[in-house]
């Protein structure tokens, strides 16, 4: 019975279509972050890998091949050749980075945006390893396909973090960098045609326009004098959560109801 969670859930109620997050200090005195599901509640540490393992002693499984690499590159005059990521080691850093994209989820929920670079800095670092060493196309594209959404999460905090210290140009210029290096992953991937139905595309170039238009506004407004969101911010912001939580069928018929909005 002392295993049973039952207290901890009815403590912490569960409500569907939000993300639901905090963070505590555990026993052993360092920070976790708990993620509330329908079935239970997911918890992860701050700092270093979400599941607090270290992989042949190392920081994370990623780290791990790093100094596999290291060592190859010793061992033949500093060449890469015939340094090739398996399919086991391709599957092992994808479940890992999953790991890092629950924790950076949370943390954009929590305000912590400098730690969701952080971590999203970090499975773009795999994406990248895993593009150049693996065995096959096939096996990179298995992780390459998330790069997207990953992008989009690492403008959206790099976004807030200038966001909060009230430098609206530079916001505006990280998602308009954000939309571009969106263009170019699917140019790179010979997948253009992908790009004008990219719900993060949409999401980000939302975005920029609230940035724009409150901009414009809070020069004609007294100081201090707050904005009404309009009705094209409020579904931006739902498409923003929805692609968030992965809730992508939530996600289109926000997307349609964007499309559908007369413009200003």
């Amino acid at each position: 019975m002392k295993f049973d969670i039952s207290r901890l859930l009815d403590s912490w109620e569960y409500k569907p279509g939000q993300v639901l997050v905090r963070k505590l200090k555990g026993k052993d005195g360092t920070q976790k972050i708990q993620l509330r599901l329908d079935l239970g509640v997911l918890q992860m540490n701050a700092e270093g890998r979400p599941d607090g393992k270290r992989p042949l002693g190392h920081e994370s499984f990623f780290h791990h091949l790093v100094s596999q690499l290291e060592k190859h590159r010793a061992d033949h005059d500093g060449s890469d050749e015939e340094f090739v990521l398996s399919g086991e080691d391709c599957a092992r850093l994808q479940q890992e980075a999953i790991q890092y994209h629950h924790r950076y989820i949370c943390l954009y929920q929590l305000g912590d945006y400098a730690a969701v670079v952080r971590d999203a800095d970090r499975n773009l670092e795999v994406f990248d390893f895993v593009d150049e060493f693996a065995e096959t196309d096939e096996l990179s594209w298995a992780l390459q396909q998330f790069r997207p959404q990953l992008l989009l999460m690492l403008t959206r905090a790099k976004g807030m973090i200038m966001l909060e210290k009230k430098e609206f140009a530079a916001t505006a210029r990280e998602v308009e960098n954000g939309i571009a290096t969106l263009r170019e992953f699917y140019n790179a991937f010979e997948r253009p045609d992908l790009a004008e139905h990219s719900g993060e595309i949409a999401s980000l170039e939302q975005w920029l326009e609230n940035l724009r238009t409150n901009h414009e506004k809070r020069s004609e407004k007294p100081e201090g004098e707050p904005l009404p969101l309009t009705e094209r911010q409020k579904l931006e912001r739902a498409l923003q959560d929805a692609v968030s939580r992965e809730d992508y069928e939530q996600a289109a018929r926000v997307r349609d109801a964007l499309k559908n909005l007369k413009a200003p």
